[in-house]
């Protein structure tokens, strides 16, 4: 298959944007409670019920992930927890997730849009941003094409989507959420101003928790509020983040959608988990981190890649988030030695004022594996050499007999990890049942 690169596909995006005078109709597609519809499909007698999607209560996951239209009427919210979402809906049945089936369907759902363009970049498993040449207006082109999109997943698929419609990629996201469930939203370069400025700015694509919080503390409570504000003064508050939301609330957002065999450069690589229990100690906070750290280094080196930093992000048990980062003395794809980094931040900077509830690693600053390097005098290089060569070593044997045939002999016992198996070694040879 060909893969796109970003300097190919460049050339080849701004040749089309010329080819159309620089007009552009951008689709984004949302699939409507897309787990709870996807299990619908699979058990019919749910159909008109109050159905969520909850992820494991043992494993301390026991939330909603999606659910239906009924449920959603009757109060039920993502991310709620089990108990206060039956409380606000007694007929409420929850349902665990099937994310192979997940999967499968959001393929299913990519094919239908494939027949429409080559143009497509997905954003998320139930979400997908569409370029399709149209040479009317978006208003009634535009329109008529969401509605063939619509109309044929939902042929194919058995699935409902919402289509936004506009000349940019953040205001067709903006519109496909306007509108729910099974709809389509136009918003044009002429009546943008009258359909999305009144809206609240955390509606804008990625005007998240912390930065509405800051725009609302001074007085940006709106779009339109977002669109009027002294591009300086949002830089000032938010760096770069807050010239790019300028742009965004006025319609300067110029990116492209990418081409469907379009690979994005890998810029980190981390792995979060969130434990069966509370944390209570620095020794179980740094078992889950040398778990995490040994997926960590075998994807540097399916990527080929060397970090030369490293971040974890803490989640006490107030849901208070932390995230602190260090630089490492030499670039490496070794575990251990970024799980011991970690450990290095995690004791600096981590007070204990609660106990933990979700740790997460991640290698940053990557680097080509075989970059040159400038070492220091404080380094013993013999003995990251010989780390090196054991990491390979470990690297080969689970290449051939899987993930689970050699590990820390730490973490096969009294961690706190969530999936049931995380603890277990297998020989080679035998099969769990």
């Amino acid at each position: 298959m060909l893969h796109y690169t970003f300097s190919n596909f460049i050339c080849q995006a701004f040749q089309e944007v010329r080819k159309t005078d620089g007009k552009r109709t951008i689709f984004h597609s949302d699939l409507n409670a897309f787990y709870a519809s996807v299990e619908i499909l699979l058990d019919p007698s749910l159909q008109g019920k109050a159905v969520a999607v909850c992820g494991s209560t043992e494993d301390r996951h026991g939330i909603v992930l999606a659910k239906s239209e009924p449920a959603k009427k009757a109060g039920v919210k993502t991310g709620m927890v089990i108990h206060e979402a039956k409380r606000l809906c007694p007929d409420l049945i929850s349902v665990p997730p099937h994310f192979d089936q997940y999967l499968e369907y959001s393929a299913k759902v990519r094919r239908v849009y494939e027949d429409f363009t080559d143009n497509v970049e997905p954003y998320g498993m139930d979400e997908c941003w569409l370029q399709v040449p149209c040479r009317r207006s978006l208003s009634e082109g535009g329109f008529e094409i969401a509605e063939q999109i619509r109309s044929a997943v939902k042929e194919e698929t058995g699935l409902t989507v919402s289509v936004g419609v506009s000349f940019n990629k953040v205001f067709a996201k903006l519109g496909s959420d306007m509108k729910k469930p099974d709809a389509v939203t136009v918003i044009t370069r002429e009546d943008y101003r009258d359909k999305i400025w009144w809206l609240p700015v955390s509606s804008l694509l990625y005007a998240g928790r912390a930065t509405t919080k800051k725009l609302n503390y001074h007085g940006i409570w709106t779009i339109g509020d977002l669109a009027g504000t002294d591009p300086a003064f949002l830089q000032r508050l938010l760096g770069i983040n807050g010239l790019d939301l300028w742009n965004y609330a006025n319609g300067n957002d110029n990116s492209l959608v990418m081409h469907k065999d379009f690979i994005s450069p890998v810029k980190s690589v981390s792995h979060g988990i969130t434990c069966r229990a509370d944390l209570v100690n620095d020794e179980e906070v740094w078992l889950v981190m040398l778990h995490l750290c040994q997926d960590i280094g075998h994807r540097l080196r399916k990527y080929g890649l060397a970090a030369t930093g490293v971040q974890i992000t803490i989640k006490d048990n107030t849901l208070a988030c932390v995230q602190h980062q260090k630089a490492l003395p030499y670039s490496t794809q070794s575990p251990m030695d970024i799980a011991f980094k970690a450990r290095e931040i995690f004791n600096e900077r981590y007070k204990w004022a609660n106990d933990v509830r979700a740790v997460s690693v991640g290698a940053i600053g990557l680097v080509p594996q075989q970059s040159p390097q400038q070492l220091d005098l404080f380094t013993d290089m013999r003995r990251v050499e010989k780390r090196e060569r054991l990491d390979y070593a470990v690297e080969k044997i689970r290449d051939r007999w899987g993930e689970r045939s050699i590990y820390p002999a730490s973490l096969m016992f009294n961690t706190k990890l969530p999936a049931a198996d995380s603890h277990k070694v297998l020989l080679p040879g035998m099969m769990l049942h």
